[in-house]
């Protein structure tokens, strides 16, 4: 079985260098990095990858609308939230755009593995306490 080719998405190095060895140390691949909205966009089209992990808060466009925007590629992807923000309406709103996962940062070495592999086969995660 091939590994997961994912790509990150964060405004934040450190949480992106951070999520890149956490989960390259667990088995994943990552393809890529980008750092605002609208690089999500473009890497997704240009790399393909199986997964993208985005945060909301990002500069250019926000997470959710870059969510909105790469799913209307109308590419096989499955995108799994990773954010700060831990309100119901924000977690609704991400989950309606066709995301599968919802992580909070603050849970993420107990909740990003199995949101990574819910999204993979098609099911729902969210952290607890979100919706």
């Amino acid at each position: 079985m091939s590994k997961l080719r994912i790509l990150l998405a964060d405004d934040n190095k450190q949480v992106l260098e951070y999520v890149r060895e956490f989960l390259t140390a667990n088995g994943f691949e990552i393809i890529g990095t980008a750092a605002d909205g609208q690089s999500v966009v473009e890497a997704v089209a240009q790399l393909l990858p199986d997964i993208l992990i985005l945060d909301i808060s990002m500069p250019v466009l926000n997470g959710i609308r870059a969510a909105r925007r790469v799913l209307e590629l109308n590419l096989p992807i499955k995108i799994v939230f990773l954010t700060a923000l831990n309100d119901p309406e924000t977690c609704r709103a991400a989950m309606e755009t066709g995301a599968f996962c919802y992580v909070l940062k603050l849970r993420l070495a107990s909740d990003l593995i199995p949101a990574i592999e819910s999204a993979k086969d098609g099911r729902r995660f969210v952290s607890p306490g979100c919706e």
